[in-house]
């Protein structure tokens, strides 16, 4: 009995340290701003980029149409195969001109590991950007603002 007593405190003692030592989620305020152009919104995808370069986690997404997601063809390439369950953070497309602000969650433990954000767009008829924002996960860089090379003016990260 008092074996028992002892395996089941262990048990909880090693759980509750478990659960207690894991970082929580950071809250990071995202604002994207898009550049003026005339057509459809933009499709915009916001992935965790691992230090070998190859796609972790989807964490953010702009245009809630999933029939489209196959256009924007690398990042399809990773969720595509796995269709992780990304209801959470999808949102309506952005519209040319247009800019929003949402939270994006992160880990603080991938920054400053060598990790990426990358943020692809696409607009219906007006072409597909794999990186047009794409910056290390640092501290420093979480407190930047990034221009991007397609239908992203600029992206600026700021904690909650």
């Amino acid at each position: 009995m008092k074996r028992t007593i002892l395996l089941i405190t262990t048990t909880v003692f090693l759980w509750l340290g478990l659960s207690l030592s894991t970082p929580a989620m950071k809250n990071y305020k995202c604002l994207i701003q898009l550049t003026s152009y005339e057509g459809e919104g933009a499709y915009v995808v916001v992935s965790l980029i691992n230090p070998e370069g190859k796609y972790e986690k989807t964490l953010r997404v702009w245009g809630d149409d999933s029939e489209w997601y196959y256009e924007m063809t690398s990042w399809w390439k990773f969720y595509g195969k796995k269709r992780a369950n990304i209801d959470g953070v999808t949102g309506a497309s952005i519209s040319g001109g247009g800019r929003t602000v949402s939270v994006i969650k992160i880990d603080p433990t991938k920054i400053d590991k060598g990790y990426k954000i990358r943020f692809e767009t696409a607009v219906e008829d007006k072409g597909y950007h794999t990186k047009d924002v794409e910056f290390d996960l640092t501290t420093q860089n979480l407190q930047r603002k990034f221009s991007g090379k397609g239908f992203v003016r600029y992206v600026r990260f700021l904690p909650q």
